[in-house]
């Protein structure tokens, strides 16, 4: 759907944050016959709807938004607004529209568009990718799930968007390129089941798309993708992938994987992805190897993403916040299980099956601290209980829990929070579970 196909139809616009603000911005031109702004709840994110967002779309809430949408056509809703929603099952079930603010942007853009999602690794590789068309001589614009949203970017001849599994189900066009890193389990609760997660995620591959790059290591994407799409396989043997510690092209050496700062096998796959997907939006990427090589080199990790933080103490803190799935947590432990590590684990509770993680420990036989912290960090502590080597502690949050790993962490230690569960309920969101982090290793510090 096009925001120019919004002119003489009844629209709500469903949330209040960044996505909402610029859904309204951007609707309002086009005249539709009605334009309101509604929130079932109050958020931590939420915006001071007054001024002239007020005057362009007056806001309902609660009750109030409930009887409004039952004269609405179409539901503009922010990431984050569940599919099972009831709201919004009964407006389908009236024949009305449900799309997003990336869908209606996506209509006229995405042409000049990479799209980039996974379980995990979506971060990472959309950065990845905006840095090395720029190092290889095809600037963009980055937003999307990072940065800036959709309908606030600015106009530009080439663009790389993450975008979330709430992104996703609602686009009716592709990018022209797509980059799929993963799939895990993940936001059972906002899509109903596993299945119709995976089914959201990968609507973003099933609109015409010109090329898919996929992650060829991943057996759900593998199973799941339909084999008449335009599929182009990455960290495989025939195409981009990391051996004996270099990056090759098939058979062809590019250059040493070390250039690439950032730790794990996770990020060599992302950046295999990356390359793929670069070569996919046009780049030759053997014969521009001395930008990309530089654009490699150049990379800094995202914040909060595996950041390594100092400490007078000689412990190393490592900032990892990003962390909402267990298979996020798996590659961070593995990244530093070799030195002696304490890990700190838990948030809002979705209903993710941690098993993964236990079986991770049972395999590597990797030796830990495991502080647990609220809503989930007991959940996960039960799972992983038994483990030989593996000690659990529960903390009644985080600045306990960084307390706790002061007193349990032996000098040179590594103290990890990777939490495996999303921040919301104690926190606004990752950023700011980051900086309570951040705050209470500055006020234990020695």
């Amino acid at each position: 759907m096009h925001l120019q196909e919004l002119t003489g139809r009844r629209v709500a616009v469903w949330g209040t944050g960044r996505e909402g603000i610029a859904a309204a911005e951007a609707i309002h031109p086009h005249r539709p016959s009605r334009l309101i702004a509604v929130q079932d709840k109050a958020t931590f994110l939420a915006t001071d709807w007054t001024g002239r967002l007020a005057e362009i779309a007056p806001l309902f809430t609660d009750a109030d938004a409930h009887r409004e949408l039952q004269s609405i056509d179409v539901i503009v809703r922010s990431p984050g607004i569940a599919q099972v929603h009831p709201w919004i099952v009964e407006h389908r079930a009236r024949g009305g529209i449900v799309t997003g603010g990336t869908s209606l942007w996506m209509a006229d853009h995405a042409s000049r568009t990479v799209g980039v999602t996974g379980s995990k690794g979506k971060s990472t590789t959309t950065t990845l990718i905006h840095q090395l068309l720029a190092s290889a001589g095809r600037p963009s614009t980055l937003g999307g799930n990072i940065g800036i949203a959709a309908l606030s970017l600015p106009e530009s001849e080439h663009y790389v968007l993450e975008l979330s599994a709430y992104q996703c189900a609602d686009l009716d066009d592709s990018p022209r390129v797509v980059a799929l890193t993963s799939l895990f389990p993940e936001h059972l609760d906002w899509a109903g089941s596993e299945e119709r997660y995976y089914h959201d995620k990968l609507n973003v591959a099933m609109h015409g798309a010109s090329a898919i790059v996929y992650n060829a290591q991943d057996s759900r994407l593998i199973a799941r993708l339909p084999a008449d799409l335009p599929l182009i396989p990455a960290n495989s043997p025939e195409s981009f992938h990391v051996a004996d510690g270099w990056v090759f092209r098939g058979g062809e050496r590019l250059f040493e994987r070390s250039l690439l700062k950032l730790l794990g096998r996770h990020n060599e796959a992302n950046l295999c992805i990356a390359l793929a997907a670069v070569e996919a939006s046009g780049i030759d990427v053997v014969s521009s190897l001395p930008g990309i090589v530089a654009g490699v080199a150049a990379y800094e990790a995202l914040d909060q993403r595996l950041t390594p933080l100092r400490d007078p103490s000689g412990l190393t803190f490592v900032d990892d916040s990003l962390s909402t799935i267990p298979q996020s947590a798996i590659y961070a432990i593995e990244a530093y299980a070799g030195r002696p590590l304490t890990v700190i684990l838990g948030g809002e509770n979705r209903g993710v099956d941690y098993g993964p993680l236990r079986a991770f420990f049972e395999e590597k036989k990797v030796e830990a601290t495991l502080i647990g912290i609220p809503d989930s960090g007991k959940l996960i502590l039960d799972t992983l209980q038994g483990l030989p080597g593996v000690r659990t502690i529960l903390a009644e949050d985080l600045p306990a829990a960084v307390r706790l790993s002061r007193e349990t962490t032996p000098a040179g230690g590594v103290v990890l929070l990777s939490p495996a569960a999303p921040s919301y309920g104690r926190f606004d969101n990752w950023q700011h579970r980051s900086r309570v982090f951040r705050e209470a290793i500055e006020a234990t510090a020695p």
